[in-house]
């Protein structure tokens, strides 16, 4: 029986550990004139100009990811009107004033994505856990719903620290349960992540991130 899942990005649903899990998003601002729409579940960077913008590879891209986006707030320059929308649209906002992002940024979040691809069986699914893995349509979602695209790319599973996602686990769904077809939700975290103790990573900039 085929999965009920579609694409949905990253959902986030906890934290590691025994941590308060509050869920909460950070604020951020997008730059007004950027015309890279972002929808909510999608992986986003941190740029060096202090602003914010979606990944720049189906994939992941080579910046550190700052968080997932979940929804914005801007001035509309068509009416003046002040807009709440679960994605940036790419165009719209009044330049006199903030687009403001809310980013679930905190590097210990976990999150449910579903596979792009057939995972083979429950027990090929359970021995990738604590793997990695890269997106796939990372940097895609819908201009009708405002929803990422992104998936897990199965193919995509390896031991490499480099890839985004750290898989945690899998979600028990019974609607979602068929490990022969794509849309298997994952339990992950984000590997890498910009507000990690390591340090390594930096800020990127639209010419080296392909945004």
């Amino acid at each position: 029986m085929a999965n009920t899942n579609g694409a949905f990005g990253l959902r986030p649903i906890g934290v590691v550990g025994q941590a308060a899990n509050t869920t909460g998003a950070t604020e951020y601002r997008i730059a007004s004139g950027n015309t890279n729409a972002i929808y909510q579940g999608s992986p986003v960077i941190p740029l060096s100009t202090g602003f914010i913008d979606i990944v720049g590879a189906a994939a992941g891209g080579s910046v550190g990811l700052l968080g997932v986006f979940w929804g914005c707030e801007y001035v509309s320059s068509t009416n003046g009107e002040t807009i709440f929308s679960n994605s940036w649209p790419g165009s719209g906002a009044d330049s006199d004033h903030p687009v403001k992002a809310f980013v679930y940024d905190n590097p210990m979040q976990t999150f449910v994505i579903c596979s792009d691809a057939s995972l083979t069986s429950e027990a090929t699914a359970r021995g990738h856990v604590f793997a990695n893995a890269n997106f796939a349509a990372g940097a895609s979602g819908s201009s009708s719903t405002g929803i990422s695209s992104a998936k897990l790319g199965v193919s995509t599973i390896a031991t490499t620290a480099a890839l985004h996602l750290r898989i945690m686990g899998i979600q028990d769904d019974p609607g979602n349960a068929d490990f022969a077809a794509a849309g298997i939700p994952l339990i992950v975290r984000l590997n890498n992540s910009f507000n990690s103790a390591n340090g390594a990573i930096v800020a990127g900039t639209p010419s080296t991130t392909g945004v």
